[in-house]
């Protein structure tokens, strides 16, 4: 009788597909949540890196995973919503393969300039750019990022003829940033902090409307009366599951979820990485994602990004 009442899920390990390298932040966010929902669910969760393609691998790998629950994706809007605008030909439809379970974190990036750049805040910056046309480069760490995305916004706005130089991730474009081969660029807090802190690099504003807990006294650019949507969106870390999971294996997973978010260990991580903690239930995540889809959308049309 006992056995009787034994929940049907989790049955098995619990896998967590995380679309990026190893070490990175959305890496160990995810081992620091399956840590806790380890305990919480009974049984191991292992985090599987499938890292590759802008993180179409990973994603495509729980698109097409068994809709049991116990294969899980944590990822970022990258893979998630911007993809499906960016590719010609995507091997999965976010919006109908995967069931959104949660948003982690907003992910807002900083804006830092090297220290040569003339500007202190982003109206200035905008002025400078517009006065030089033609004379300045931004890095990104790949074509349809937001690095990308959020640089060509303003080259196009200003009328600035900016110069867009991909780089193969956010370590190679700062290296440059500080050398002065670059003049700007958007980055995680991860990677400029320690740089901003020693005065090698220049921080002009975050993006999104809520300032970083790590870097407490940079001004998002929204409230430095630059209120264009393409500066106040910011990206998200979410959480998915194949599209046809049980309702009662979300409502399970959602809730575990939810006790996981009040760990300080899982809080520290995501304040650490310079994000911001939301966990929101899957109906709200599912009308962030529908409210942000057009404004992704939009930057992508006007960056004049694909990728076959």
């Amino acid at each position: 009788m006992a056995q009787a009442g034994k929940p049907a899920w989790p049955s098995k390990p619990i896998r967590v597909v995380v679309p990026f390298n190893a070490g990175g932040a959305t890496d160990i966010m995810a081992r620091t949540i399956g840590e806790v929902l380890a305990k919480r669910l009974g049984q191991p969760v292992v985090v599987d890196n499938k890292a590759g393609a802008a993180g179409i691998l990973g994603t495509e790998a729980v698109a097409k995973a068994a809709p049991d629950g116990h294969t899980l994706l944590l990822s970022l809007s990258t893979s998630m919503l911007i993809n499906q605008f960016l590719y010609t030909k995507l091997p999965y439809n976010p919006q109908k393969d995967i069931a959104l379970i949660t948003q982690v974190a907003a992910a807002p990036v900083t804006l830092v300039v090297h220290p040569s750049v003339p500007a202190n805040n982003m109206k200035e910056l905008l002025a400078w750019v517009k006065a030089n046309k033609g004379k300045v480069s931004y890095g990104s760490w790949g074509v349809g990022s937001y690095a990308h995305l959020g640089g060509a916004y303003m080259s196009k706005s200003m009328d600035a003829d900016m110069t867009h130089v991909a780089y193969k991730g956010e370590a190679p474009m700062i290296q440059e940033l500080i050398g002065g081969q670059l003049q700007l660029c958007f980055s995680s807090a991860q990677n400029t902090k320690p740089f901003i802190d020693n005065g090698r690099l220049k921080a002009i504003g975050v993006t999104g409307k809520a300032r970083m807990s790590v870097l407490p006294n940079v001004p998002t650019i929204y409230e430095q009366g630059v209120t264009d949507d393409a500066y106040a969106i910011a990206g998200f870390v979410g959480m998915a599951l194949p599209a046809g999971t049980p309702q009662a294996v979300v409502d399970a997973l959602s809730a575990a979820i939810q006790h996981a978010a009040q760990d300080p260990k899982v809080k520290e991580r995501i304040d650490g990485a310079g994000f911001l903690p939301v966990f929101s239930s899957p109906d709200a995540f599912s009308k962030t994602y529908a409210q942000a889809a057009p404004v992704w959308k939009a930057l992508v049309e006007l960056a004049e990004a694909k990728v076959d």
